[in-house]
């Protein structure tokens, strides 16, 4: 079966690459992924997946599905296809969706015989608001068994941990006066934001050190003889799991209370972005999926404990269904996400292998979850027994 697979996807390589390279080579930034999505979805249509476009509301947000005439389990693969302002895909997002895309394939070519429903979930904006938290939500994975994607990257590493995040915005509103002439008259805004960095900076030591806040300041008034009337600062707060963040975030907001207070400002508090919740890896998803590298000739040396990478929108899908957010290995240099460096050596021939090489790692550990005796269940009570803490 997995050889069907394989030939599957290698018989369409040329179309995936070319579909990776054209996407690489338009960057969209969130929700404005309009290229991209509908060179995705075309690309189903063609391998005749039924599309709803667009979910929610969201203009290039959709669902491919594929089922058998036999009845089964629903499966996931997960696509992102935003890019990121001025440094185009330098997280490597053209092949996340690819991978998704071509495992889909893949699988389909088997199951008929498993039985089952495949989908393809096209989730936009995943750098900033991303689509999965609305998804989520909205319960669109409640009947999905399991949901899988893979991130391209400089080594191999197994599904782990990502941190929850909340986006706060501190908007604080004083008085403008002249700087020189009346400066007693005013109320100054832009002091209340500086109090604020000072009060997030002396919490920081009382934090845990999973623990991360960092924030800008977005406007601080028009001029320098000009006492600010308005100033903004935006900050992300992240910790490794929810009730920590929202018990930090609590901290941050008195903090601006604080500053408010000192400063005779009235403030005013919002979430810019999303709120994300920590990756919970279905450990038993992540197991066969390392197996499977290992089966594909990656020593099991040269793939990595999952690490911290920062926060993702597939956590608040793994609180709806069982899920894995391993990486890829698609370049040979030691380059970070988010840089040019890594942007320019993932639209190469060596990182479109990588690409193909998790997209058969993802169909085959999509196969073995359906097909060996035992495993649904196993995924499923490890979904259960992790999620119940935090229902």
């Amino acid at each position: 079966m997995k050889q069907t697979i394989e030939a599957a996807i290698d018989q369409h390589k040329d179309r995936f690459i070319s579909m990776a390279r054209f996407i690489g080579e338009h960057p969209e930034l969130g929700h404005e992924e309009f290229q991209a999505s509908q060179r995705l979805m075309e690309e189903l249509k063609r391998y005749g997946f039924q599309i709803q476009n667009p979910v929610l509301d969201l203009p290039t947000a959709f669902i491919g599905t594929y089922s058998s005439s036999k009845p089964g389990p629903t499966l996931a693969f997960l696509c992102e296809y935003d890019a990121l302002p001025e440094l185009g895909h330098a997280c490597g997002h053209h092949l996340i969706c690819t991978m998704g895309v071509a495992a889909a394939v893949g699988l389909q070519s088997v199951i008929e015989e498993l039985g089952g429903t495949i989908r393809v979930y096209g989730t936009p904006a995943e750098e900033t608001k991303g689509a999965k938290v609305p998804m989520s939500s909205a319960g669109l994975f409640d009947d999905v068994d399991f949901a899988l994607m893979a991130h391209p990257y400089y080594t191999y590493e197994k599904s782990g941990q990502s941190l929850a995040m909340d986006a706060k915005q501190f908007e604080f509103f004083g008085k403008a006066a002249h700087a020189a002439a009346s400066p007693y008259e005013g109320i100054n805004a832009l002091d209340a934001v500086l109090q604020l960095f000072n009060a997030v900076n002396a919490l920081r030591q009382q934090l845990e050190s999973h623990t991360r806040i960092h924030g800008i300041i977005t406007e601080g008034g028009k001029a320098a003889n000009i006492i600010p009337e308005y100033a903004v600062a935006q900050f992300y707060i992240r910790s490794a799991n929810r009730p920590y963040t929202d018990e930090t975030v609590s901290k941050v907001l008195r903090c601006a209370e604080g500053a408010a207070l000192q400063t005779g400002c009235k403030l005013k508090v919002s979430n810019y972005e999303y709120s994300y919740d920590e990756l919970i890896t279905n450990e038993t998803l992540s197991d066969l999926f390392t197996r499977n590298l290992m089966d594909m000739g990656i020593p099991e040396a040269a793939i990595e404990y999952g690490k911290d990478h920062g926060s993702v929108d597939l956590g608040n899908v793994s609180r709806h269904c069982p899920a894995i957010h391993p990486y890829i290995k698609v370049i040979d240099e030691k380059h970070l996400l988010h840089t040019p460096e890594f942007r320019d050596l993932a639209m190469k021939d060596r990182a479109f292998e990588g690409m193909l090489q998790g997209a058969k790692a993802l169909a085959y550990t999509a196969y073995d979850a359906i097909s060996k005796p035992g495993m649904l269940a196993a995924i499923r009570e490890e979904f259960k027994r992790s999620v119940q803490p935090s229902v």
